[in-house]
């Protein structure tokens, strides 16, 4: 996986900016960039943004807002007689104007075709698409899951497009929300890593940096497509998502079970997670947490942690080998169609979620305390995730974007504003359905290994503190701390 990731753009200043023992390059964002977009874009008329998911709004109305005043047209395109025809309408997009149409005659007139359709329709739909883009068009990707089905199936891309992918740190209401905060604000946005994985007429860099600038990211720094998928697919049924979902019921029937109230023991469990140790590590970084306790709550810590990382280490190199493999993939495609029987349910039933509802309607953020046993074992979980990643060589930038980064500034505000499922939900039919496939996993393995050895006396590893205590991601963090969005998200 590890490879030298260099690139120059014609356009745009590139930074190197030194990442613990690494050097990386990224692109700094921001609004003041806006007026380079239409050099980025040479010889582009048409930008199809093709699907009205969970990034298709955000993306559409961003690069619509970003290339305002120029003459290159974003046009939606969705299947004839979709339901979405009508919310494509009321964010501006309509056929009078020509910026909503068919989604296969908008690929066959595009010069950039981003196609964010779900992954399964992608999985299906890829054969059409290709047959109509133009030779010379550039294929635009959020998400590297179409190259890992190809590779399952032995396909491959047309020889005679580029194919390039910005692949935005956060779910599709996340870009956008923190675009529109941030319209006066420069530098407010998602973070976003680019690939290019096929350039045919050198223009591919400049294309995948503009059309990030346009999203406002804050920082784009490279990877693959390859290395996006695995992180990316991987990274959702861990800490993002799955993991933290598996980690607060666990928690709070363990609380329960010791003799706290059920709002205390939501309380200490998913609030201690989404409130102040969430807003911790955004602005501080992760060891900024165990820093501020005190000598009871670091041995409180301590013991949670080095119970919960090698189990929750277990299920997440797990995760990675299926993502790696292709099954975890093949699980999607398999599930597209079965979902046409038994469509994805609520995750919000369980007598977690129903209280913890009562506990928002009456939330004092100042009251919320940060449980150094959470604490231990939210941070082993997303160290753990942290050290899988490095492990198998992907950049410090992604392992902290896909593991820590996403996490704190776009998806777990969704969790504290309104729930699990507020913040699921929200995300891609992939996500949606890693996240109930794996968080029951880290729920059991907690609470039959790490929580059992607790209980039993067992001592933990003390090399495993030293070990997080050491770990170069929290030098990446510091870093990256520099280059955050200017404005913290607000979801209420």
């Amino acid at each position: 996986m590890a490879e030298s990731l260099v690139f120059s753009s014609k356009i745009f200043k590139v930074d190197t900016v030194k990442m613990a023992d690494r050097t990386e390059q990224i692109v700094k964002g921001g609004r003041n960039l806006l007026p380079l977009l239409p050099k980025a874009f040479t010889g582009v008329k048409q930008i199809g943004v093709i699907g009205w998911g969970s990034q298709g709004p955000a993306q559409a109305q961003n690069l619509r807002d970003s290339l305002e005043g120029t003459d290159i047209k974003v046009k939606v395109g969705l299947r004839a007689g979709s339901a979405s025809m009508a919310e494509a309408r009321k964010a501006g997009f309509d056929e009078q104007s020509g910026t909503l149409g068919e989604m296969f005659a908008v690929v066959k007139e595009s010069d950039i075709v981003l196609l964010l359709i779900a992954d399964a329709a992608q999985a299906e739909l890829f054969g059409k698409v290709f047959e109509n883009l133009r030779p010379g068009a550039t294929l635009g990707l959020s998400h590297g899951f179409l190259l890992g089905h190809m590779k399952n199936v032995g396909a491959k891309f047309p020889a005679n497009i580029n194919v390039i992918a910005v692949c935005p740190k956060g779910m599709g209401p996340s870009v956008r929300r923190l675009y529109v905060q941030g319209k006066e604000v420069n530098g407010a946005g998602i973070n976003a890593s680019f690939a290019v994985h096929q350039d045919v007429d050198g223009h591919a860099t400049d294309y995948a940096l503009g059309w990030s600038v346009a999203l406002g990211s804050p920082y784009t720094f490279q990877t693959t497509l390859e290395s996006e998928y695995k992180s990316d697919i991987y990274g959702e049924r861990g800490i993002l998502l799955g993991a933290v979902h598996g980690i607060i019921e666990t928690l709070y029937r363990r609380y329960v079970s010791q003799g706290k109230s059920k709002e205390d023991a939501f309380l200490n469990s998913a609030e201690s997670i989404t409130g102040p140790i969430n807003k911790i590590i955004s602005k501080k970084g992760i060891k900024a947490v165990y820093e501020g306790l005190d000598a009871a709550g670091k041995a409180e810590f301590e013991k949670a942690y080095t119970a919960s990382y090698l189990p929750a280490k277990e299920i997440l190199a797990e995760i990675y080998g299926d993502v790696s493999t292709g099954n975890e993939i093949r699980s999607v495609v398999l599930a597209g169609a079965r979902m046409k029987t038994f469509p994805m349910g609520k995750i919000d039933g369980t007598e977690t979620w129903k209280v913890g509802a009562a506990v928002r309607a009456k939330r004092v953020e100042a009251n919320i305390p940060v449980n150094p046993f959470t604490a231990g074992v939210y941070i082993a979980t997303m160290m753990a995730q942290i050290d899988v990643l490095l492990e198998a060589g992907h950049p410090y930038s992604e392992a902290a974007n896909e593991s820590v980064i996403e996490s704190v500034d776009s998806l777990n505000p969704y969790m504290h504003a309104r729930g699990v499922s507020y913040m699921v939900d929200n995300c891609s039919t992939t996500a949606r359905l890693g996240s109930r496939k794996w968080a029951p996993r880290f729920d059991y393995i907690l609470e039959q290994l790490a929580f059992t050895a607790i209980d039993e006396g067992k001592p933990g590893d003390a090399k495993l503190i030293e070990q997080f205590k050491s770990n170069p991601i929290h030098a990446v963090l510091a870093v990256c701390n520099e280059l955050r969005p200017s404005v913290d998200i607000s979801v209420t």
